[in-house]
């Protein structure tokens, strides 16, 4: 993957917007969608303050990630567990505590938000809610590339090959209110996933296509009675 990325020539558009994020030197959130996680180290300063850092699953293709990442000196923290004696529930709390200390010691996040299993480019509540209660705001950003393979799996992963043209597009940065309400965490959710698959777009287009379409939305929130 590094040497995929080294051999590209980068156009990168937005770059104002990570800096907006990483001159405080304060911890942060950075959102990117799960197929382009291969790459996904492109869309951080190795200069900033921040120590960048990642969710990953607890799965067999989690324990390769990770691997990778480490061999970057990307930070890693592990979803929830796989053994089947600890519930899901308390592995992903547990994650989630682990990841607003990081954030709290002035990490930069980085999460799969439509990961580990979808739907494709559909953002989790998740992200919404560490940055709720972190007071950090959401970085978002995606890249696409010539010279690539697409899978033909949930979230159309995303192969680099060497050499050839590569996009990264950073959008305005996501803060959440610590008083936001269900509705206006809902409304939030929506608008970081519309940011988040803009980028998706304008990269994958940069580069000549194919642009890699969201699937099916989640379905809606049933509204309370009586609303």
């Amino acid at each position: 993957m590094q040497f995929c990325a080294a051999t590209k020539s980068w156009d990168r558009r937005g770059r104002e917007h990570l800096d907006v994020c990483t001159r405080t030197g304060e911890g942060m959130i950075a959102a990117f969608w799960h197929s382009r996680i291969g790459l996904s180290f492109m869309g951080w300063d190795r200069k900033a303050p921040q120590t960048p850092t990642m969710l990953i699953s607890r799965s067999r293709e989690g324990d390769f990630i990770a691997r990778f990442a480490r061999n970057l000196g990307i930070g890693v923290i592990r979803g929830s567990s796989r053994n089947t004696r600890k519930t899901k529930q308390k592995g992903g709390m547990t994650a989630f505590r682990d990841m607003q200390r990081a954030i709290e010691k002035r990490a930069c996040m980085g999460l799969t938000v439509d990961g580990p299993r979808g739907p494709r480019q559909r953002a989790s509540m998740g992200v919404i809610q560490l940055a709720r209660i972190t007071g950090k705001p959401i970085m978002i950003f995606s890249w696409a590339i010539t010279n690539k393979r697409i899978f033909n799996s949930w979230d159309r992963f995303v192969l680099p090959y060497p050499f050839g043209k590569g996009v990264l597009v950073w959008k305005e940065p996501l803060i959440v209110p610590s008083d936001a309400s269900d509705d206006e965490m809902e409304a939030l959710r929506l608008e970081l996933e519309r940011r988040l698959n803009d980028a998706n777009q304008e990269a994958d287009e940069a580069v000549g296509g194919p642009v890699i379409e969201p699937a099916e939305p989640r379905p809606a929130r049933k509204a309370a009675q009586g609303a």
